[in-house]
C-alpha cells in the first residue's frame, strides 16, 4: 500500500493554523441558517455545520469523530453555541440523512460507480508513461476534482491504482519477454551467476559508475560500453514501452541483488534486468563522450602550458637575438652614412658622399664581423629557427604529441558510438569517416582524397578541412606538398571539433541522453499545424 503521506490526498492537518480555521471553516450566514433549519437540537446543528465545512475542505465525508478539536472549538465559536456542547454520537442514519443534506445544498450527486469509472480511466491513462503508486493516485484525484466528483476512500483508489499497474506491468513483462530467444535469454542468465571466489556477478558490474577522465579508466569505460552492446539489441526488446516505465524498471533492478531478482517471476526478471542493461548502456554513452571531451580539452590545455614553457625557455634567446638584430642595424646605418665629412680635406667623401659600391662593402663587411661575434650564421640561424617556431600564440602545432598516446583510444569510441548531424552542415563528420578512413596509414602526409571499400563498392572520400580555423589552416597543409595533409595535425583538429560540436550539440549521439539529437524531442509538425491558424489570430 502506498503511504498517503506521498499523495496529495486531502487530509486534516495535525495542527491546523489559525488562518485556515479563519479561511475554510468559518460558516457563512446563509450556511449557518441552512443548518439551524434542518437540525433538531444544538449538538445536531454542530455535527451538521462540521460535516459541511469538512466535505467543502476534503471533497469527502471524514469520520465525525476524526475531526481535529480545534476545528470543533472554532465552529463552535462561530455558531455561539456553549462551549459544553460537543458533537453528537449520530447513529448511522441520522449521519447518512446529514450527508444527503450536505450534497443537495452543494449540489453534488453521490454516484460511487461513476466515481470509480473516472478514477479507473484516469489511471489507466496515466499508467501508460508513470509507475510509481503515488503520482497514479494523484492523477486519479486530480481528474476527480476536475469533474467534481466526491473523493472515495484512500484504500480505494490505492487498491484500484495497485490493480490496474500490475495488470499493465505484467502485460509489459509479458511481451518483452516473447521477444527474447534462447541464446539471449542464455547471455543474459550469464549475467546472475555469482562468482564463489569474489561473490559478485556480472549483474552487479552492470551498476558501475565512470570514474576520473584518466586514459586508462576511459579506455576501461569504452569496454565497458562494447559489453553492453554487445548483450543484445535492448531497444527492440523495449520497443513500444514507455521510457518512464524502462525508467522505473532499471531503477527497481539497481536496488535489487541477484538473489531478490532471481525471485520475480521469469518474465519480471528479464524485463528488469534489460531495461537496466539498456539505461546502463544511454548513461555509459553519456559518460564515454564527457570523458572524451574533457580528454580533448587535458590536450589542449598541455599544448598551451608547453607554450608558455617554451617563451619563457627562449626568453632569453629572444632577448639576445634581439641584440644582436640591434647591432646589425647599428653597422649598417654606420656604413650607410659613414665616418662624417672634413672639411680641410677638398673633393672628399664629404662633398661628394660615398659610393653605392663602398657602401654594401663596408655595410657588408661590418654585417659579417657582428654576426660573427654573436655566434656565426649557422649558430643564429639555428637559435632563429627555434625561436620563431612558437612564436605568437599559436600552441596547436605542439598539441601532436600529447595525442600519440590517446590516438587508440580515440578511434576506438568512434568504433563505439554512432555520431549523427543535428545541422545540415556536415563538414566535421565527414572528416571523421575521412580520418577513420585513413586510421591506418603511418606516414606524416595524407593525400586530401581516398578510395575505401564501403558495402562492395569503391567510395571516393575527400576531406575539406574549411571547418577549421586560420590557426589550423596554418599547420595542416604542408607547404611544399600541395594537395596533402598533415596526418596527425589533421586527426587532432578533427578530434577537437568533435568535442566541440559534441558540446554545442551540432553533433549528437544515438542512444545517449545528454548528447541525444534533441529535435527527435520536438513537438512533430503533424500536431503543429492545426494549431497554427489559432495561433495567429491570437497574435493578430
Amino acid at each position: 500500500m502506498a503511504s498517503i503521506d506521498r499523495t496529495a490526498y486531502p487530509r486534516f492537518k495535525r495542527v491546523v493554523p489559525v488562518r485556515e480555521l479563519n479561511e475554510a471553516f468559518t460558516p457563512t450566514a446563509d450556511e449557518v441558517a441552512w443548518a439551524v433549519d434542518r437540525s433538531l437540537g444544538d449538538s445536531n446543528l454542530l455535527s451538521l455545520v462540521v460535516l459541511l465545512k469538512s466535505y467543502q475542505r476534503l471533497g469527502y465525508f471524514p469520520n465525525i469523530t476524526d475531526v481535529p478539536a480545534s476545528v470543533v472549538e472554532h465552529i463552535r465559536g462561530e455558531l455561539g453555541l456553549a462551549i459544553g456542547v460537543d458533537r453528537a454520537s449520530e447513529a448511522e442514519r441520522t449521519l447518512k440523512r446529514q450527508r444527503d443534506l450536505v450534497r443537495e445544498h452543494l449540489g453534488m450527486v453521490y454516484e460511487p460507480k461513476r466515481v470509480l469509472q473516472v478514477a479507473e480511466a484516469a489511471i489507466r491513462k496515466a499508467v501508460q508513461t508513470k509507475d510509481n503508486p503515488p503520482d497514479l493516485v494523484n492523477v486519479a484525484l486530480e481528474e476527480l476534482v476536475r469533474g467534481r466528483c466526491e473523493l472515495p476512500g484512500y484504500s480505494t483508489l490505492d487498491r484500484l491504482a495497485a490493480t490496474i499497474r500490475t495488470e499493465v506491468n505484467s502485460g509489459l513483462f509479458d511481451t518483452v519477454a516473447a521477444r527474447l530467444d534462447h541464446a539471449a535469454r542464455s547471455k543474459l542468465e550469464s549475467l546472475l551467476l555469482v562468482d564463489p571466489a569474489s561473490r559478485r556477478s556480472e549483474f552487479d558490474n552492470l551498476k558501475s559508475w565512470a570514474q576520473a577522465p584518466s586514459l586508462g579508466k576511459f579506455r576501461a569505460r569504452l569496454l565497458h560500453l562494447q559489453g553492453l552492446d554487445g548483450l543484445g539489441p535492448t531497444e527492440q526488446w523495449l520497443a513500444d514501452v514507455p521510457p518512464a516505465k524502462i525508467a522505473h524498471f532499471s531503477g527497481q533492478a539497481r536496488v535489487t541483488d541477484v538473489g531478490d531478482l532471481r525471485k520475480a517471476g521469469e518474465a519480471k526478471k528479464w524485463t528488469l534486468l534489460i531495461s537496466l542493461i539498456h539505461t546502463c548502456r544511454t548513461a555509459t554513452r553519456d559518460e564515454v563522450a564527457t570523458m572524451f571531451c574533457k580528454r580533448m580539452a587535458g590536450i589542449h590545455k598541455k599544448g598551451r602550458e608547453h607554450l608558455a614553457e617554451l617563451r619563457e625557455t627562449h626568453r632569453a634567446e629572444s632577448e639576445r637575438l634581439m641584440g644582436v638584430f640591434g647591432d646589425v642595424l647599428s653597422v649598417v646605418r654606420e656604413a650607410v652614412t659613414g665616418p662624417g665629412p672634413d672639411p680641410a680635406v677638398e673633393g672628399s667623401a664629404a662633398e661628394t658622399g660615398p659610393t653605392s659600391e663602398s657602401v654594401t662593402e663596408r655595410a657588408g663587411r661590418l654585417v659579417l664581423k657582428t654576426l660573427a661575434r654573436a655566434g656565426g650564421l649557422d649558430a643564429l640561424s639555428s637559435a632563429h629557427e627555434a625561436v620563431a617556431a612558437h612564436h605568437g600564440n599559436n600552441y596547436l602545432p605542439l598539441l601532436e604529441r600529447y595525442y600519440r598516446v590517446n590516438r587508440s583510444a580515440l578511434f576506438t569510441l568512434l568504433d563505439t558510438v554512432e555520431l549523427e548531424a543535428t545541422t545540415a552542415d556536415r563538414s566535421v563528420l565527414d572528416a571523421v569517416e575521412f580520418i577513420r578512413a585513413n586510421r591506418a596509414r603511418t606516414g606524416e602526409y595524407i593525400p586530401e582524397t581516398t578510395t575505401i571499400d564501403r558495402d562492395g563498392r569503391r567510395v571516393t572520400l575527400t576531406v575539406d578541412a574549411g571547418f577549421a580555423g586560420l590557426e589550423w589552416q596554418k599547420i595542416l597543409r604542408g607547404r611544399s606538398r600541395p594537395g596533402k595533409l598533415v596526418r596527425r595535425h589533421l586527426e587532432v583538429c578533427v578530434f577537437s571539433y568533435l568535442a566541440a560540436e559534441l558540446r554545442s550539440g551540432d553533433i549528437a549521439i544515438t542512444d545517449s541522453d545528454s548528447y541525444a539529437n534533441l529535435h527527435h524531442q520536438l513537438v512533430p509538425w503533424t500536431e503543429c499545424e492545426p494549431l497554427v491558424d489559432k495561433f495567429w489570430c491570437r497574435r493578430a
